[in-house]
């Protein structure tokens, strides 16, 4: 299979045609966001118009929503940690008949368009405003929903990665709890697998705007679209911040996938 690799050369074409793809337009914003009317020099004085005290009422809808875009992607990555991978590890080690039947519906919402999800979701919204209030972070069971496809994916290729099921019964004869060898034994030979899926997740999070404009919660990307009514360079700069985070989140990503690749079982 090595023969089918590409060699270095092409790697590092097809690597420097992706990488103008995303520079061009991300220089193509900076220059905008650098440039003054009527031709004149380029200046920095808008990136420091966003951290002046002075202006802190003007931008106050992207910073809001950015707090709250920040709880949510801390309260669905706790969901998916805490929910929907142990419920995945029962799936494998107790009712491995499911599995079909699960992964369809893990997979389900990634062909449903956002706006028929929140035409089901809306009757939800009313009852869970009712109960927990209409704060931004109850978007976390939407956005838990929303994250299920991408999230399945890399969790359950860690799961297929080794043999859960032989390490549970080890683990179970030597004494341990089922909580003691989902927490010990299990989850840390997932590790790659969870923090390719909390990374996704939070970046799906940062990028979601349909949902939450709405069920009518203020997000980063809907503060976006609030400023740049009011100010195009100060949204076009803050899309730049948010752009430069994902991008790093897939740099993490794929260094972990590269760790998890290159260690050789003991």
């Amino acid at each position: 299979m090595n023969g089918l690799a590409p060699s270095r050369t092409v790697r590092w074409v097809i690597g420097g045609v992706v990488g103008l793809v995303f520079a061009v337009p991300f220089a193509a914003t900076f220059l905008f966001t650098l440039s003054t009317p009527g031709g004149g020099p380029y200046t920095f004085d808008r990136w420091l118009a966003l951290f002046d005290p002075a202006n802190a009422a003007r931008y106050a809808p992207i910073w809001i929503g950015l707090a709250n875009s920040l709880i949510l992607a801390g309260v669905t990555v706790v969901i998916v940690l805490f929910l929907f991978t142990p419920t995945m590890v029962l799936v494998a080690l107790r009712f491995p008949k499911l599995r079909r039947g699960f992964e369809f519906l893990a997979l389900l919402p990634i062909t449903i368009p956002a706006i028929v999800l929140v035409v089901g979701l809306a009757p939800i919204y009313l009852q869970i405003g009712r109960t927990f209030g209409t704060g931004a972070w109850t978007l976390a069971f939407a956005y838990g929903i929303l994250v299920l496809p991408f999230t399945y994916r890399s969790i359950q290729a860690s799961i297929d990665a080794i043999d859960v099921r032989t390490l549970s019964e080890a683990a179970r004869t030597l004494g341990a709890g089922w909580v003691s060898v989902l927490v010990r034994v299990i989850v840390p030979n997932l590790r790659q697998g969870l923090l390719a899926a909390s990374l996704i997740s939070v970046a799906v999070v940062l990028g979601e705007f349909t949902i939450a404009s709405l069920l009518n919660r203020q997000v980063l990307q809907t503060g976006l679209v609030v400023i740049n009514r009011q100010d195009a360079y100060a949204a076009a700069i803050f899309t730049l911040i948010a752009l430069a985070f994902a991008f790093v989140l897939l740099l993490i990503i794929g260094r972990a996938g590269r760790s998890g690749t290159g260690r050789t079982p003991s």
